[in-house]
Formats: structure tokens, sequence, C-alpha cells
């Protein structure tokens, strides 16, 4: 087995409008039975994400808060992978009249046109945050913080390689973690810069395509993707710089 783990967005990929189909849900049980790891790496801050979505465990971690938090369904351990906001950054935002605004354990997350004024506050006091968007979501995190550090710190946990994982996804803040794994999927629905970076697409949207998806890594390993793939290309055991044999000298 060369994929031992799927990793997934929610919102937009394995969830249309907030909710997964039973489907789907089936589809990831099967995965999961079939000896791979599943790992969800979401925007979501984790108690929303928990009052929307009861299977939970079905995932062997969650990486929440784009990156910023993990989350062990099995224990309900969570691990904050940076500081908490600043009261003072939040309560300027508030001052301005941002809203909607949540505050995560490591998040805060309004929605666009906001994002100008989050900028300006973070100039105002000096601090080392970004903003990162996700369809329309504006997302407030300490500086290189997104979803492909946090995916690392969940493969550390559970002891994989980036080269042994698949990914998929569909809008801005996926591009991170996408980036990582060795085969890189978009859902039909994703945003077309998406699209355009991942391997291959699926036929259909949301949770059928992650669907068809499982499917195919259930069949063959996704080994009929293989010779068509756009982003990296190097053979199961083998290296781009593999050693060669110097010729024999005449």
């Amino acid at each position: 087995m060369r994929y031992l783990a799927l990793c997934t967005d929610y919102d937009g990929t394995i969830a249309r409008h907030g909710v997964v189909d039973l489907p789907t849900i089936d589809a990831l049980a099967r995965l999961r039975e079939s000896g791979r790891k599943l790992i969800m790496v979401t925007g979501r801050e984790l108690a929303e994400l928990v009052s929307v979505f009861p299977r939970l465990d079905l995932f062997d971690l969650v990486v929440a808060e784009n990156g910023a938090l993990l989350y062990d369904p099995a224990t309900k351990e969570q691990k904050p992978l940076c500081e908490p906001p600043l009261p003072e950054f939040v309560a300027a935002l508030q001052r301005r009249g941002v809203f909607p605004l949540s505050v995560g354990r490591t998040i805060v997350a309004t929605r666009e046109p906001y994002e100008e004024v989050a900028l300006e506050v973070i100039r105002d006091l000096g601090l080392e945050l970004q903003v990162i968007f996700n369809k329309g979501a504006v997302m407030i995190l300490p500086s290189g913080v997104n979803k492909a550090t946090g995916l690392k710190a969940a493969l550390k946990e559970l002891k994989l390689s980036e080269h042994n994982i698949v990914g998929v996804g569909d809008a801005e803040n996926d591009h991170a973690f996408l980036g990582i794994c060795e085969c890189a999927v978009a859902v039909a629905n994703a945003l077309p810069a998406l699209q355009e970076a991942a391997d291959f697409v699926t036929k259909a949207t949301h949770g059928p395509g992650v669907t068809q998806l499982i499917e195919e890594m259930l069949l063959d390993d996704l080994a009929a993707r293989e010779p068509a793939r756009r982003r990296r290309h190097i053979e199961a055991g083998k290296s781009p710089h593999a050693w060669q044999p110097a010729p024999s000298p005449h």
C-alpha cells in the first residue's frame, strides 16, 4: 500500500453547506477499515465543528483552526500549535465594528471585507499576524501558521511521511496543505486555481467527489492515476537523483 492516509478539508470538500451526506460517511468508514488513516484539515473552530459533524470518530486526528489546533477524537485531547489571540487585538476589532467575529483557541475569524480593518489593526498594534482567505471567510493567525504546518504536526503524531498521503480540498487555504501531499486532489467545485495546482480533479463535487477518490484508493491505490499526475512523479522506492553505476571502462 503506497497511500497510507487521506487528508481532507471539511467545508466544500466532504461537506456541502456544512453537512456530510451518508454515502460520504460510509466511504470514509470503508477507507478507515482498509487500514488507512484519516486526517481532517479544516479552518473551522473545534467547538463549531463538533456541533455540525458528529462523526469525528472516523478521523485519527483533526487539524482545526486552519492549522493552529490539533485534536484527537479518541482521547478528546486538544493541542494548540501556537499562542492564543491577544485580547487587545480582539478588543480593537470589536471597537471598529468587525462583525461577525469569532475567537477560537488560536484563531480569530470574520468575513470579507473586514480583512482591511484587520490589517489596519495588525499594523497599528505592531503584531506579527497573517490574514488567510477561504471563500469569503477571513482568518487571522500568527505568521507562518497554516494548514500545512498543522498537517505536518499531525503526520509527526501518526508517524507518517508526506510521501504516503493523499490530500483533497476546494479553496484558497487548501493550497498550503495540498502542497505537501504526495498526491493532491481537488473536488470538482474547487476554485480554478486549486484545480490547476492539483494532480487531478474529481468528476463529482463535494462529498461525492471525495467518495470517488476513496473508491479509486480502495481499487488500486491510485495506480491508474500515476501516469497522468501533474505534480511529483516519483515511483515508490525511487529517488529522482537515484545513483547510477558509472559506465564500464573500455
